[in-house]
């Protein structure tokens, strides 16, 4: 039988010969790095530990998981040691696989620890994550991200070629970068029991690549601040390559400028190494909004007190 190329990468989880080294033994024990994107992006930072690595396994994120995968997430939670999960809500998509469901299914002395979602637009102010009311599943074309400015304009009935940027007073960056980093302490507090937050903080300009992907120099701290809060010896490192940099955001002087950071600017957008200009970006998705103005509704329900603070208010 044919196996396809999801399964074989994620052939550790599946059981399926031939999978990912980092699977190793379908027995062994292992930890158990679960949540999005992140997650993965972790788990590599985590296996450059120059001790003995945990022995940890290339899973599927959470969000792609279906009831089909329920029978190999049981066989798993067997050989699991220790868990290392982002706050992954009970019931997560009408799936047992939330955090609260992994714990009931553990025994009491295998460790977890909760670390944080990560979620920060200083750098990219205007950038948010918006679903669609009636398709949540559903991402705007172009990049999986909104613009601000965009749904202003598609929301004010203005055209794709009319301008769609706007002047921004440098208190108003500071006030948006002040209450991402406030929310995200919140969660923290809340929800994990390490933090990342004074982490972007330090790491500023090379913190992120989109409002939801840190860079690699986030991951090796938060890999180094796991690592001590376990008690686990030896530390991590760089591991070579550039995580979650698939797509990656215009980064803006004037944002710099305004949180008093020095580093590079980007001025478009890099998509699996294609490049696209923020115009692109805009048209796209403007025609987008004109099919699915949901979008733009679910938008300024969301984001209108920000869109408010950056000057992009209904006129």
């Amino acid at each position: 039988m044919e196996i396809d190329g999801r399964t074989r990468h994620y052939g550790g989880f599946y059981g399926v010969e031939g999978g990912p080294v980092a699977a190793g033994s379908t027995d062994l024990p292992v930890v158990l790095v679960w949540g999005n994107c992140q997650a993965e992006a972790l788990r590599v930072v985590l296996n450059t530990v120059n001790t003995t690595p945990p022995r940890t396994l290339r899973v599927p994120p959470v969000h792609e998981l279906t009831s089909d995968d329920l029978p190999h997430l049981a066989r798993l939670l067997r050989r699991t040691r220790a868990v290392l999960s982002q706050p992954v809500s009970r019931g997560y998509r009408g799936l047992p696989i939330g955090l609260d469901d992994l714990r009931d299914r553990l025994p009491a002395d295998v460790p977890i620890l909760r670390w944080p979602v990560v979620r920060w637009s200083a750098l990219h102010p205007f950038q948010a994550i918006v679903r669609h009311p009636d398709d949540p599943s559903m991402d705007p074309p172009g990049v999986p991200y909104h613009d601000l400015r965009t749904i202003a304009a598609a929301r004010d009935g203005r055209s794709a070629d009319e301008p769609w940027d706007v002047d921004v007073p440098a208190d108003a960056f500071r006030e948006v970068a002040r209450r991402s980093a406030d929310e995200l302490r919140r969660r923290e507090a809340r929800d994990t029991d390490v933090a990342v937050s004074d982490i972007l903080d330090d790491v500023g300009a090379e913190a992120t690549h989109t409002i939801n992907h840190p860079q690699n120099a986030v991951l090796v701290r938060l890999g180094h601040r796991i690592l001590e809060a376990l008690g686990w010896p030896g530390a991590v490192s760089d591991p070579g390559r550039t995580l979650l940099g698939g797509i990656r955001a215009p980064v803006e002087q004037r944002v710099l400028d305004a949180l008093g950071l020095h580093g590079k600017t980007r001025s478009e957008w890099s998509v699996h190494l294609r490049t696209m200009t923020p115009d692109e970006i805009h048209r796209v998705q403007m025609r987008c909004y004109e099919r699915y103005p949901g979008f733009v509704a679910a938008a300024q329900a969301r984001h209108g007190e920000v869109m408010e603070i950056l000057g992009l208010g209904p006129r």
